[in-house]
């Protein structure tokens, strides 16, 4: 091949290169997490409903409960984590990762869910306590699910630094929950079992319900506003105006938009430059502009328009909203 015949790369499709490897990393991880979150968990409603029906204990149900909601979110974290990592399609231009927060949206629903059955049932427990036998069995349960939780965790946290995936965000969370309630119990029936106060069981109970609803309404909440397309974080655009106004050439940006879906990004402004320059130069500027914001978020889309700089023309940002 002649050096005439040398394909020739750009800044912008290296760094699409390298965001390419990163991608199919991140697809790995992603799908791993998910495995063995739906495997955690399965695990965790069998020693568990083994423990409930022998102990007869309101704090271990409200785990139990709690892992079978897991459970039932792991698997929807699984299929809508395939269905974010598909590439897009005609159907589907932006890609499909929309499904992450569905996900996430639905976790939060189970695990409100269970949170109201288990204040109900703790509450009927306060008014007719029952006895909790063969705590030493719960104890065991109790302490196994800790362990296997806690490295779940681990790895999910993890893979949330690797891939800043919404879906598995809320499934580590959700997890880290577990963690908190499962002391929380363990501690209910050792104290039961050695002071034989019969109300610590309920009570117990109703703190882990109350923190399964704070749980499900940060997870909720966060769903919701990326599904509303909500603005990335404020450090985040910083970051996007700081590396547009260092390139060389630029004279500023305006009408800068932002969002996620999913793990990916979608970034979108419009670039002044000098007016006098010919749409060959204009076009390089912009594409080094583009590559420039892909090696700080190499999962990103980035949509830029070419304006002449000090032209007076209608803007977003003048339109906009206090929100």
């Amino acid at each position: 091949m002649t050096a005439s015949q040398t394909p020739q790369t750009t800044p912008a499709t290296e760094a699409e290169a390298t965001a390419g490897g990163d991608s199919a990393r991140s697809n790995r991880l992603r799908r791993l997490a998910a495995i063995s979150s739906i495997t955690l968990a399965a695990t965790l409603v069998g020693s568990k409903l083994v423990a409930e029906l022998l102990t007869g204990s309101v704090a271990v149900l409200s785990t139990l409960l709690d892992s079978i909601a897991d459970l039932a979110a792991s698997m929807i974290t699984m299929i809508c984590v395939s269905r974010s990592i598909r590439p897009p399609t005609r159907s589907f231009r932006y890609g499909q990762g929309k499904a992450e927060p569905l996900s996430a949206l639905g976790q939060s629903a189970f695990i409100g869910a269970s949170g109201i059955f288990i204040l109900v049932d703790a509450g009927g427990r306060f008014i007719d306590p029952q006895p909790i036998e063969r705590a030493g069995i719960g104890i065991g349960v109790m302490i196994l699910a800790l362990v296997l939780t806690a490295a779940v965790v681990l790895f999910q946290r993890h893979v949330v630094k690797v891939t800043d995936s919404p879906a598995i965000e809320a499934d580590s969370l959700n997890f880290t929950g577990d963690l908190v309630t499962g002391v929380s119990v363990l501690a209910a029936l050792v104290l039961v079992e050695l002071t034989h106060v019969l109300w610590l069981d309920p009570l117990v109970a109703t703190g882990v319900a109350l923190f399964l609803l704070r749980n499900a309404a940060m997870i909720g909440r966060d769903a919701v506003g990326m599904l509303l397309d909500r603005e990335l974080p404020a450090e985040e655009r910083e970051r996007i105006f700081e590396i547009v106004r260092g390139q060389p050439q630029v004279k500023d940006l305006h009408d800068v938009r932002s969002r996620r879906a999913g793990t990916h990004r979608f970034i979108e402004l419009h670039l002044e430059i000098d007016g006098q320059l010919s749409l060959s130069e204009a076009h390089t500027i912009a594409h080094r502009v583009e590559a420039a914001l892909l090696s700080d978020f190499p999962d990103a889309d980035v949509l830029i328009h070419q304006e002449p700089a000090g032209l007076k023309d209608a803007r977003l940002d003048n339109r906009l909203a206090v929100g």
